[in-house]
């Protein structure tokens, strides 16, 4: 735990614990705009001290998770413990419900939905497909322990017989060498048992949590990673592979082809540019990791329209973008929660005009 962590948590818990003194030391009367109050009080000295704390945005909501799933029960409960002393049966009954509710909503998002992977499915039809083709977009893996759920991600792809497998980058998220080598290698087994397979091949693109030799993940495999802008002709359709650069820039030009083409990027940045294609795809958004009702995606790491952050996105006719929420999470410094945002291996498949 970092000190600024460290140091934020004390003096949170140190203003819970006078805040509660405070509330104990009050007459019955006024206690339940008091603890009201307090409570908002606390609520904006802990938003304050996030967003000036000397760390980046992942670190400040990081802190927020803390006041949130850990400073506010704590409050709440204490409120409890004295609204019934002094009687004070529906504040009593409001701040149980309250915290009861942020514990499970917190117990959800940690422990739950990062791991509760959705197939999420999506068909296309289009006059220049002669036959059906399966595609399998893997995105943002964004691990630091690769192990039995990235297995298991690789089994369900292999399940679904795909034609033509694509990565999107982001396959490890480490900040020291030594672990990042160690992940490495780990990742590389489960690779490599995966078996990674597909007609038209196996392709990768670079994220931007993936370091220096990034294609060395896919050492003895058969994958082909994409260093710089290129296509591929595989037959019934044309892929173009972005470089990381590349799939940031909002005033890309990729040419058109005769073919049904891909363009396949980790920023979805360059869907904003001249892109002559059919199919557009990227990751990194995560899909914003944190969604919330008539909100939507919390934090936008992209210059996109907040509606293209997931999902199908039709940018004209004939033209579609998909952007995956992907398989992981932001490691490091940053909550690993997910909210109303599973994870998600996409299959597209690509069907013939009737």
């Amino acid at each position: 735990m970092r000190p600024v962590v460290i140091v934020y948590n004390a003096l949170t818990l140190i203003l819970v614990v006078v805040a509660l003194i405070l509330l104990w030391r009050l007459k019955s009367r006024g206690i339940f705009w008091a603890a009201g109050f307090l409570g908002a009080a606390l609520a904006g000295f802990t938003i304050v001290g996030a967003f000036l704390s000397p760390i980046d945005a992942f670190g400040k909501s990081q802190l927020l998770c803390w006041a949130v799933f850990v400073h506010s029960p704590v409050f709440l409960v204490g409120v409890v413990t004295i609204a019934r002393r002094k009687n004070h049966k529906t504040l009593a009954v409001i701040s149980a419900v309250f915290s009861i509710s942020i514990v499970m909503i917190g117990l959800y998002a940690f422990l739950i939905e990062p791991h509760w992977l959705e197939i999420s499915r999506v068909t296309i039809q289009s006059g220049k497909l002669e036959q059906p083709i399966r595609v399998a977009v893997i995105a943002d893996l964004q691990t630091d322990h690769p192990g039995e759920y990235e297995k298991r991600v690789f089994e369900l792809v292999a399940a679904e017989n795909p034609d033509l497998i694509l990565l999107a980058g982001d396959y490890l998220h480490i900040s020291d060498e030594s672990d990042y080598i160690a992940a490495k290698a780990a990742l590389q087994v489960v690779l490599s048992s995966a078996e990674l397979e597909a007609p038209l091949g196996v392709y990768a693109v670079r994220g931007n949590t993936d370091w220096g030799d990034w294609a060395d993940i896919f050492a003895g495999i058969s994958v082909i990673p994409f260093d710089a802008i290129s296509s591929y002709d595989l037959g019934p359709l044309v892929l173009t592979g972005l470089s990381l650069q590349d799939s940031g820039d909002a005033d890309l030009y990729v040419s058109g082809q005769n073919k049904f083409h891909i363009v396949l990027g980790h920023k979805p940045d360059f869907s904003l540019g001249e892109i002559h294609a059919d199919l557009l795809l990227a990751g990194h958004t995560h899909g914003g990791q944190v969604r919330l009702p008539f909100i939507g995606p919390l934090i936008m790491v992209s210059r996109v329209p907040r509606s293209w952050a997931a999902g199908i996105t039709q940018l004209a006719p004939g033209q579609h973008l998909i952007v995956s929420r992907g398989v992981g999470m932001e490691r490091r410094n940053a909550p690993r929660l997910r909210f109303l945002c599973r994870p998600e291996l996409v299959i597209i498949d690509l069907v013939p005009s009737e």
